[in-house]
């Protein structure tokens, strides 16, 4: 009835109307602003702190360290890096990696730039700031550390090293992948309440639960609440607990007022957790005939100063052979922490990574043995009649056609009439395929309550959207299955004040959990309501029919809708995994002007198994935005840095990401091979649109210029310079 609908948005309206609240829409009566002294070193021991002129400025009512922090007697972070294992949940993904704990703000050292060192608290903004530029410290500036924090093997090394020698051909390559910034809309914001009832955090995030959790232990308190309302992206960063968010809970506790913080778009280029960020240096053996025979691959990830997150480098060994097959595999995984902003979990996490790797190396075997690219991926991808498949890595697949998949993108994309389009072209031309498969994880916990009253249904959910419609897809969900219309149901989610556990918005799971709750709280609602309606029409539950919201008497008239018989409630958790492997084809054309060295996309082509697409509008809203950041680091994005660290990219002056008249009309389309490990179907639409797109787009790239490689971003000038470099 309603799944399976494109319909709008409900929540549309009210954003695009100016309706939306964000955190920095939030006021408290007495509040107090929040400004931060930030390190300008990327590694510096903090000899002095001289703090008295800003504590004897107008409007200041404190200035806080990192020592006042610890004297307080709170806790550093403690951001569990380690994540759970794809299989077992009982396990972590890597055994004892080093870590250690955040601390909120910095006490002896101060480890990257932008770092907070004091925070400021004053009457006004204006005041808090101009106070924290009069704070002087003194910094005796240390050499730049590398911190190897695991160091693991993993698969076949003397299998992989045998198939490598008597390959036909063995292809070396080594990728550096770039740290990207994320440039979500909404810049981070938090506002601390403290009072009788305890803490309550106001603040845009992927998971008010998780971070309920994480404060209640660095504050010492279980009164503690996060309230998360509309929240302006968020990608990965924002699921963690960050040191502002702490701070101004604390200082809100010391003055007994709210105190709160917004950051600036240029502080949140020295502070936000960023994103990538890896060298992968790998070994494609292949045999005469294009199959893969071995793969050796060597990821070395840089986690930044602090042990945020340990995921993406989890995720790229479990998902590193992709769609293919590959016998062979030897890989070895390093975390290495730097004098950088901490990287974490950034759309994708890892996978685009794996598939960048594999799918350069793929079109460098069909150069060097002169296949087709796109032949010599149907001679590796995994057929339907090899499934289930367990990789090398031991990732499960099952209800995948990648074969289907490519030969439908290549469709779409007039894959065939290319090479008379490349030769009519009057610029560079060139085509570029990518396959892919997700690996579909993060956190196996979530809860749905539904509650039935007179007027409707309430949806109380542990997963909150930070852009992806949840009011519409879950309630779509919700009105399907209880036979009801959509307006007679809501979702309420975002504030743990009802909320009692969830995992949050991450690696395609929201609907697929949510839904899969939905789903069994709604068969057990509609059961409670049959039994008092039995009641109340005094008859046998089982002489009951259920359609449209109505219970009837089989074989009579006598009726009794379901919200007639309503208070009901019914609630379903799941803590356990719910596998899936979303998969599809990504195809990009471009041309290169050979003056300027501008890449142009010309048509970028989508094919995506989503499973079920309860609303296809939202699935392609996805792909869209996942497409755009993946192009976005394949042509022009990157954090950069100087030789002591100091960020280049400090600003959208500096950081170059992509606009809407540099990207083309996307062909989207939506393929299904059911799985039945969920009752909906779903596998996942919100990181499919990512994970390919680095390597369609630079394998376009390449194809453009006739060249072997060229590392991202494929900016202009980096462009330009191949182009040169090929015509001496």
């Amino acid at each position: 009835m309603y799944i399976g609908q494109p319909l709008p948005r409900i929540e549309d309206d009210r954003l695009l109307t100016g309706r939306g609240r964000f955190t920095d829409d939030e006021a408290e009566a007495r509040q107090a602003w929040c400004a931060f002294v930030r390190s300008p070193h990327a590694h510096a021991r903090i000899a002095a702190i001289h703090a008295a002129r800003a504590a004897r400025a107008t409007g200041v009512l404190a200035v806080l360290s990192g020592a006042d922090y610890e004297a307080d007697g709170l806790k550093p972070i403690d951001h569990v890096p380690n994540p759970i294992d794809m299989h077992d949940i009982a396990k972590r993904a890597f055994d004892n990696p080093r870590q250690w704990p955040h601390w909120p703000l910095a006490r002896d050292e101060v480890r990257h730039v932008g770092e907070p060192v004091v925070a400021v608290i004053a009457e006004t903004l204006d005041q808090a700031r101009d106070a924290a530029d009069s704070i002087e410290i003194d910094y005796r500036p240390l050499a730049a550390e590398e911190t190897v924090c695991f160091d693991y093997a993993f698969g076949d090394a003397a299998a992989t090293e045998a198939a490598l020698a008597r390959a036909a051909h063995v292809l070396r390559h080594e990728f550096p992948i770039q740290r990207v910034a994320n440039c979500q809309l909404e810049p981070r914001s938090a506002l601390g309440v403290h009072g009788a009832g305890g803490y309550t955090l106001y603040t845009g995030c992927q998971g008010p639960v998780l971070l309920r959790a994480l404060l209640s232990r660095v504050l010492g308190s279980e009164q503690v609440r996060v309230v998360t309302r509309d929240v302006g992206g968020a990608f990965g960063p924002r699921t963690y607990l960050q040191p502002e968010q702490i701070t101004v809970l604390w200082a809100a506790q010391r003055l007994g007022r709210p105190v709160r913080w917004t950051s600036s778009r240029s502080e949140a280029f020295l502070s936000d957790f960023q994103g990538r960020d890896a060298t992968i240096k790998a070994a494609l053996g292949v045999d005469v005939q294009g199959r893969i025979v071995g793969y050796e691959f060597h990821a070395r990830g840089n986690v930044g100063a602090h042990t945020v997150s340990f995921v993406p480098l989890n995720n790229l060994r479990n998902i590193l052979t992709t769609a293919y097959r590959v016998p062979a595999v030897s890989v070895r995984v390093q975390a290495v922490s730097t004098n950088t902003v901490p990287a974490v979990p950034y759309r994708g996490a890892g996978r685009p990574e794996a598939h960048h790797a594999i799918e350069r190396l793929l079109d460098l075997a069909a150069s060097k043995l002169g296949i087709d690219r796109a032949e010599i991926r149907r001679r590796n991808l995994v057929t339907k009649r090899e499934l289930p498949y367990r990789t090398p890595t031991q990732l499960v697949l099952d209800a995948v056609d990648f074969p289907g998949y490519m030969q439908r993108a290549l469709e779409v994309a007039d894959y065939e009439g290319f090479a008379a389009r490349k030769r009519g072209a009057r610029r560079p031309r060139g085509i570029g395929i990518a396959n892919y498969v997700e690996s579909p994880v993060g956190a196996p916990r979530e809860r749905i309550e539904l509650h039935a009253t007179k007027a409707g249904v309430e949806i109380v959910s542990g997963t909150h959207s930070t852009g992806q419609g949840h009011e519409t897809s879950f309630v779509q969900v919700a009105a399907d299955q209880l036979q009801l219309p959509m307006d007679k149901i809501r979702l309420s989610t975002g504030d743990t004040g009802f909320v009692k556990a969830g995992g949050g918005s991450h690696s395609d799971r929201s609907l697929r959990f949510a839904g899969t709750l939905i789903v069994a709280a709604s068969r057990q609602l509609i059961e409670a309501g049959r039994q008092a309606a039995a009641s109340k029409l005094e008859v046998r539950a089982d002489d009951l029919v259920y359609e449209k919201g109505v219970f009837r008497v089989a074989g009579t008239d006598r009726s009794v809708a379901l919200l007639d018989v309503a208070p009901l409630a019914a609630e379903e958790e799941i803590n356990a995994r719910i596998p899936v492997t979303p998969g599809g084809c990504a195809v990009c054309e471009v041309e290169v002007d050979p003056d300027t060295g501008i890449v142009e996309l010309l048509r970028y082509v989508t094919v995506d198994d989503v499973g079920q697409a309860v609303n296809p509008a939202i699935v392609h809203g996805q792909a869209h935005g996942g497409i755009a950041q993946g192009v976005g680091q394949a042509l022009m994005e990157g954090v950069a840095f100087d030789a002591d660290e100091q960020v280049l990219t400090g600003s959208f002056m500096d950081y170059a990401f992509p606009r809407a008249d540099q990207l083309p009309s996307f062909d989207t389309a939506l393929a299904e091979e059911p799985t039945t490990n969920n009752p909906l179907r779903v596998k996942g639409g919100g990181e499919g649109g990512v994970v390919p797109a680095t390597a369609a787009v630079i394998n376009a790239v390449c194809d453009a210029l006739g060249i072997e490689d060229i590392a991202m971003p494929a900016s202009p000038h980096r462009v330009w310079q191949a182009m040169q470099k090929r015509s001496r």
